[in-house]
Protein backbone atom coordinates (compact mmCIF):
# COMPACT_ATOMS: atom_id res chain seq x y z
CA UNK A 1 0.00 0.00 0.00
CA UNK A 2 1.18 3.95 -0.54
CA UNK A 3 3.18 5.46 2.05
CA UNK A 4 3.44 8.49 3.41
CA UNK A 5 6.51 10.75 5.11
CA UNK A 6 5.08 12.27 8.46
CA UNK A 7 7.08 15.21 10.06
CA UNK A 8 8.80 14.06 13.25
CA UNK A 9 7.45 10.26 12.75
CA UNK A 10 11.44 7.79 11.81
CA UNK A 11 9.51 5.85 9.39
CA UNK A 12 6.76 6.33 6.63
CA UNK A 13 3.04 6.28 7.63
CA UNK A 14 0.40 4.05 5.63
CA UNK A 15 -1.75 6.90 3.42
CA UNK A 16 -5.06 5.31 4.67
CA UNK A 17 -5.75 5.60 7.89
CA UNK A 18 -8.00 3.36 10.04
CA UNK A 19 -11.11 5.08 11.56
CA UNK A 20 -12.42 3.75 14.46
CA UNK A 21 -15.54 5.45 14.98
CA UNK A 22 -18.29 3.13 13.44
CA UNK A 23 -17.05 0.03 15.16
CA UNK A 24 -17.91 1.06 18.45
CA UNK A 25 -18.47 4.50 18.99
CA UNK A 26 -21.62 5.76 16.64
CA UNK A 27 -23.63 2.89 15.43
CA UNK A 28 -26.05 0.53 16.72
CA UNK A 29 -24.49 -2.36 16.52
CA UNK A 30 -21.06 -2.18 18.13
CA UNK A 31 -18.35 -4.40 17.91
CA UNK A 32 -17.38 -6.71 20.45
CA UNK A 33 -13.48 -7.22 21.92
CA UNK A 34 -13.50 -10.45 19.61
CA UNK A 35 -14.95 -8.86 16.73
CA UNK A 36 -12.75 -5.65 16.95
CA UNK A 37 -9.56 -8.02 17.18
CA UNK A 38 -10.48 -9.36 13.97
CA UNK A 39 -10.98 -6.15 12.30
CA UNK A 40 -7.26 -5.19 13.68
CA UNK A 41 -5.84 -8.14 12.60
CA UNK A 42 -7.71 -7.29 9.02
CA UNK A 43 -6.01 -3.77 8.60
CA UNK A 44 -2.79 -5.23 9.79
CA UNK A 45 -2.49 -7.91 7.22
CA UNK A 46 -3.18 -5.13 4.90
CA UNK A 47 -0.15 -3.18 6.28
CA UNK A 48 -2.63 -0.20 8.10
CA UNK A 49 -1.44 0.27 11.18
CA UNK A 50 -2.45 3.56 11.64
CA UNK A 51 -5.69 4.25 13.73
CA UNK A 52 -7.59 6.69 14.20
CA UNK A 53 -9.83 7.42 17.26
CA UNK A 54 -11.57 10.22 19.15
CA UNK A 55 -12.74 10.70 22.93
CA UNK A 56 -16.08 11.68 21.79
CA UNK A 57 -16.73 8.22 19.95
CA UNK A 58 -19.32 6.74 21.69
CA UNK A 59 -18.30 8.31 24.24
CA UNK A 60 -14.83 6.67 25.10
CA UNK A 61 -16.77 3.05 23.99
CA UNK A 62 -14.64 2.76 21.29
CA UNK A 63 -11.12 3.23 22.73
CA UNK A 64 -12.01 1.12 25.27
CA UNK A 65 -13.11 -1.95 22.64
CA UNK A 66 -10.04 -1.34 20.65
CA UNK A 67 -7.86 -1.32 24.09
CA UNK A 68 -9.51 -5.06 24.98
CA UNK A 69 -9.03 -5.84 21.41
CA UNK A 70 -5.66 -5.55 21.45
CA UNK A 71 -4.73 -6.66 25.62
CA UNK A 72 -6.89 -9.89 24.61
CA UNK A 73 -4.18 -10.87 21.84
CA UNK A 74 -0.31 -10.79 22.53
CA UNK A 75 -0.10 -11.33 18.50
CA UNK A 76 -0.65 -7.38 18.63
CA UNK A 77 2.70 -5.51 19.38
CA UNK A 78 1.59 -2.24 20.47
CA UNK A 79 5.08 -0.83 19.07
CA UNK A 80 3.85 -1.80 15.58
CA UNK A 81 0.19 -0.12 15.94
CA UNK A 82 0.30 3.53 15.57
CA UNK A 83 -2.46 5.32 17.91
CA UNK A 84 -4.05 8.21 17.00
CA UNK A 85 -6.92 10.22 19.22
CA UNK A 86 -8.17 13.52 19.48
CA UNK A 87 -9.93 15.12 22.55
CA UNK A 88 -12.06 18.58 23.05
CA UNK A 89 -15.60 17.88 22.12
CA UNK A 90 -17.33 17.62 25.09
CA UNK A 91 -21.68 17.33 25.44
CA UNK A 92 -22.76 21.15 24.39
CA UNK A 93 -19.11 22.82 24.37
CA UNK A 94 -15.74 22.75 23.50
CA UNK A 95 -12.48 22.29 26.00
CA UNK A 96 -8.96 22.99 24.90
CA UNK A 97 -8.03 24.19 28.51
CA UNK A 98 -5.07 22.50 30.18
CA UNK A 99 -6.88 20.76 33.08
CA UNK A 100 -9.42 19.13 29.95
CA UNK A 101 -6.60 18.41 28.18
CA UNK A 102 -4.80 16.26 30.77
CA UNK A 103 -7.49 14.91 32.04
CA UNK A 104 -8.49 13.54 28.19
CA UNK A 105 -5.00 11.86 27.61
CA UNK A 106 -5.07 10.56 30.68
CA UNK A 107 -8.78 8.93 30.04
CA UNK A 108 -7.77 7.97 26.91
CA UNK A 109 -4.69 6.18 27.47
CA UNK A 110 -6.87 4.52 30.07
CA UNK A 111 -9.39 3.15 28.12
CA UNK A 112 -6.80 2.16 25.10
CA UNK A 113 -4.55 0.61 27.75
CA UNK A 114 -1.38 2.29 26.39
CA UNK A 115 1.38 4.35 27.82
CA UNK A 116 1.69 6.40 25.34
CA UNK A 117 -0.31 8.00 21.89
CA UNK A 118 1.53 8.26 18.63
CA UNK A 119 -0.78 11.35 17.80
CA UNK A 120 -2.78 13.39 19.93
CA UNK A 121 -4.96 15.91 18.37
CA UNK A 122 -7.50 19.01 18.90
CA UNK A 123 -10.46 17.85 17.55
CA UNK A 124 -12.07 21.25 17.38
CA UNK A 125 -11.29 24.98 17.38
CA UNK A 126 -12.18 25.91 20.67
CA UNK A 127 -13.23 29.68 20.29
CA UNK A 128 -12.35 30.10 24.35
CA UNK A 129 -8.90 28.58 23.89
CA UNK A 130 -5.80 30.21 25.49
CA UNK A 131 -2.50 28.87 23.46
CA UNK A 132 -0.54 29.11 26.56
CA UNK A 133 -2.89 26.73 28.51
CA UNK A 134 -2.45 24.35 25.22
CA UNK A 135 1.23 24.56 25.39
CA UNK A 136 1.65 23.75 28.69
CA UNK A 137 -0.62 20.76 28.97
CA UNK A 138 1.19 19.64 25.61
CA UNK A 139 4.28 20.61 27.20
CA UNK A 140 3.54 18.14 29.96
CA UNK A 141 2.27 14.93 27.97
CA UNK A 142 5.32 15.32 26.02
CA UNK A 143 7.85 15.51 28.91
CA UNK A 144 5.81 12.24 30.26
CA UNK A 145 5.97 10.49 27.53
CA UNK A 146 2.33 10.22 27.53
CA UNK A 147 2.07 11.70 23.68
CA UNK A 148 4.74 11.51 20.97
CA UNK A 149 3.45 14.05 18.41
CA UNK A 150 0.72 16.12 18.14
CA UNK A 151 -1.59 17.97 15.90
CA UNK A 152 -5.20 19.56 14.86
CA UNK A 153 -8.44 18.51 13.35
CA UNK A 154 -10.42 21.47 11.41
CA UNK A 155 -8.78 24.64 11.79
CA UNK A 156 -7.42 27.13 9.77
CA UNK A 157 -3.83 28.59 9.07
CA UNK A 158 -4.38 31.17 11.22
CA UNK A 159 -5.72 28.99 14.13
CA UNK A 160 -2.54 26.90 13.69
CA UNK A 161 -0.08 29.62 13.50
CA UNK A 162 -1.84 31.27 17.04
CA UNK A 163 -1.04 27.76 18.32
CA UNK A 164 2.04 27.45 17.22
CA UNK A 165 3.55 30.95 18.42
CA UNK A 166 3.31 29.14 21.89
CA UNK A 167 4.19 25.56 21.38
CA UNK A 168 7.23 23.98 21.94
CA UNK A 169 5.96 21.19 19.84
CA UNK A 170 5.34 20.73 15.63
CA UNK A 171 2.21 20.07 14.84
CA UNK A 172 2.64 17.40 12.25
CA UNK A 173 -1.41 17.15 11.00
CA UNK A 174 -4.23 18.82 10.56
CA UNK A 175 -7.73 16.49 9.71
CA UNK A 176 -10.35 18.10 7.43
CA UNK A 177 -13.28 17.31 5.74
CA UNK A 178 -12.47 16.37 1.65
CA UNK A 179 -13.78 14.32 -1.01
CA UNK A 180 -13.96 15.07 -4.56
CA UNK A 181 -17.47 16.09 -4.11
CA UNK A 182 -16.65 18.57 -0.73
CA UNK A 183 -13.16 19.97 -2.40
CA UNK A 184 -13.01 23.43 -1.70
CA UNK A 185 -10.22 23.57 -0.90
CA UNK A 186 -8.96 22.54 -4.50
CA UNK A 187 -11.69 24.54 -5.90
CA UNK A 188 -10.66 27.77 -4.26
CA UNK A 189 -7.24 28.01 -5.78
CA UNK A 190 -8.41 26.32 -9.31
CA UNK A 191 -11.29 29.34 -9.69
CA UNK A 192 -8.73 31.86 -8.36
CA UNK A 193 -9.72 35.58 -9.54
CA UNK A 194 -12.99 34.44 -10.33
CA UNK A 195 -16.52 35.51 -9.03
CA UNK A 196 -17.60 31.76 -9.14
CA UNK A 197 -19.13 29.99 -5.57
CA UNK A 198 -15.80 27.70 -5.65
CA UNK A 199 -13.59 30.93 -5.92
CA UNK A 200 -14.99 31.80 -2.23
CA UNK A 201 -12.28 30.78 0.36
CA UNK A 202 -13.95 29.46 3.31
CA UNK A 203 -10.40 27.81 4.48
CA UNK A 204 -7.93 30.84 4.22
CA UNK A 205 -5.77 28.30 1.64
CA UNK A 206 -5.44 25.65 4.58
CA UNK A 207 -4.27 23.01 1.94
CA UNK A 208 -1.81 25.28 0.07
CA UNK A 209 -0.77 26.42 3.76
CA UNK A 210 -0.39 22.66 5.75
CA UNK A 211 1.56 21.99 2.41
CA UNK A 212 4.03 25.17 2.66
CA UNK A 213 4.78 24.07 6.67
CA UNK A 214 4.92 20.01 6.15
CA UNK A 215 1.69 19.80 8.29
CA UNK A 216 0.11 16.30 7.05
CA UNK A 217 -3.43 16.81 6.05
CA UNK A 218 -5.91 13.72 6.79
CA UNK A 219 -8.94 13.41 4.72
CA UNK A 220 -12.10 12.67 6.78
CA UNK A 221 -15.88 11.67 5.38
CA UNK A 222 -13.82 11.29 2.13
CA UNK A 223 -16.87 9.50 0.01
CA UNK A 224 -19.60 11.96 1.81
CA UNK A 225 -21.00 15.01 0.01
CA UNK A 226 -21.65 16.37 3.39
CA UNK A 227 -22.25 15.34 7.16
CA UNK A 228 -26.40 15.95 6.45
CA UNK A 229 -26.16 15.18 3.03
CA UNK A 230 -24.66 11.13 3.14
CA UNK A 231 -22.51 9.76 0.29
CA UNK A 232 -21.77 10.74 -3.46
CA UNK A 233 -21.62 6.96 -3.92
CA UNK A 234 -24.31 5.65 -6.12
CA UNK A 235 -26.11 8.55 -5.45
CA UNK A 236 -28.98 10.11 -8.01
CA UNK A 237 -27.85 13.62 -7.99
CA UNK A 238 -24.21 12.97 -9.00
CA UNK A 239 -24.86 10.37 -12.65
CA UNK A 240 -21.97 11.64 -14.17
CA UNK A 241 -19.20 11.15 -10.83
CA UNK A 242 -20.87 7.84 -10.32
CA UNK A 243 -20.38 6.39 -13.82
CA UNK A 244 -16.69 8.11 -13.95
CA UNK A 245 -16.16 6.36 -10.93
CA UNK A 246 -17.47 3.02 -12.44
CA UNK A 247 -15.30 3.05 -15.34
CA UNK A 248 -12.03 3.52 -13.92
CA UNK A 249 -13.06 1.02 -11.22
CA UNK A 250 -13.36 -0.94 -14.04
CA UNK A 251 -10.32 -0.21 -15.09
CA UNK A 252 -8.25 -0.32 -12.44
CA UNK A 253 -9.47 -3.46 -10.86
CA UNK A 254 -10.76 -1.54 -7.60
CA UNK A 255 -14.46 -0.41 -6.51
CA UNK A 256 -15.81 3.20 -6.89
CA UNK A 257 -14.89 3.91 -3.66
CA UNK A 258 -11.36 2.62 -4.11
CA UNK A 259 -11.38 5.62 -7.11
CA UNK A 260 -12.52 7.76 -4.59
CA UNK A 261 -10.14 7.38 -2.20
CA UNK A 262 -7.16 7.55 -5.54
CA UNK A 263 -8.70 11.02 -6.30
CA UNK A 264 -7.31 12.05 -2.83
CA UNK A 265 -4.32 10.51 -2.58
CA UNK A 266 -2.95 11.72 -6.32
CA UNK A 267 -2.77 15.04 -4.71
CA UNK A 268 0.64 16.21 -4.58
CA UNK A 269 0.36 17.38 -0.81
CA UNK A 270 0.82 13.64 -0.13
CA UNK A 271 -2.34 13.49 2.07
CA UNK A 272 -3.91 10.37 4.15
CA UNK A 273 -7.32 9.41 4.07
CA UNK A 274 -9.26 8.27 6.96
CA UNK A 275 -11.50 5.29 5.66
CA UNK A 276 -14.32 4.51 8.19
CA UNK A 277 -16.04 1.62 7.21
CA UNK A 278 -16.52 -1.54 9.48
CA UNK A 279 -16.64 -3.87 6.84
CA UNK A 280 -13.21 -5.71 6.58
CA UNK A 281 -13.71 -6.83 2.94
CA UNK A 282 -14.62 -2.99 1.89
CA UNK A 283 -11.41 -2.03 4.66
CA UNK A 284 -9.42 -4.47 2.42
CA UNK A 285 -10.71 -3.01 -1.42
CA UNK A 286 -9.97 0.78 0.20
CA UNK A 287 -6.21 -0.18 1.54
CA UNK A 288 -5.56 -1.80 -1.79
CA UNK A 289 -6.71 0.92 -3.79
CA UNK A 290 -4.18 3.82 -2.69
CA UNK A 291 -1.64 2.11 -4.63
CA UNK A 292 -3.81 3.42 -7.57
CA UNK A 293 -2.48 6.43 -9.28
CA UNK A 294 -5.00 8.54 -11.60
CA UNK A 295 -3.75 10.11 -14.67
CA UNK A 296 -3.91 13.73 -14.69
CA UNK A 297 -7.05 13.80 -17.10
CA UNK A 298 -8.69 10.87 -14.93
CA UNK A 299 -8.46 13.27 -11.88
CA UNK A 300 -9.75 16.57 -13.49
CA UNK A 301 -12.20 14.20 -15.23
CA UNK A 302 -13.62 12.90 -11.94
CA UNK A 303 -13.38 16.82 -10.51
CA UNK A 304 -15.48 18.24 -13.36
CA UNK A 305 -17.64 15.02 -13.21
CA UNK A 306 -18.77 16.15 -8.98
CA UNK A 307 -19.38 19.29 -10.43
CA UNK A 308 -16.40 21.43 -10.34
CA UNK A 309 -15.80 24.07 -13.44
CA UNK A 310 -12.46 24.85 -14.78
CA UNK A 311 -12.14 28.79 -15.99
Amino acid sequence: MKKIGIRGFETEQPAVVVGCMRQAGFTDHPFSAQEMNHFIHTALEEGANYFDHADIYGIGRAEQVFGEAVAMDPSIRREDLVIQSKCGICRGYYDSSKEHILEAADGILGRLGTDYLDVLLLHRPDALIEPEEVAEAFDALSVSGKVRHFGVSNCTPLQISLLEKYLGQELVINQMEMSVVHAGMVAQGVEANMTTPGSADHDGEILNYCRLHGITMQCWSPFQISLKDGTFLGNAAYPELNAELSRLAENYGTTPAGIAEAWLLRHPANMQVIVGTSNEERLRELIRASDVYLTRQEWYGLYTAAGHILP
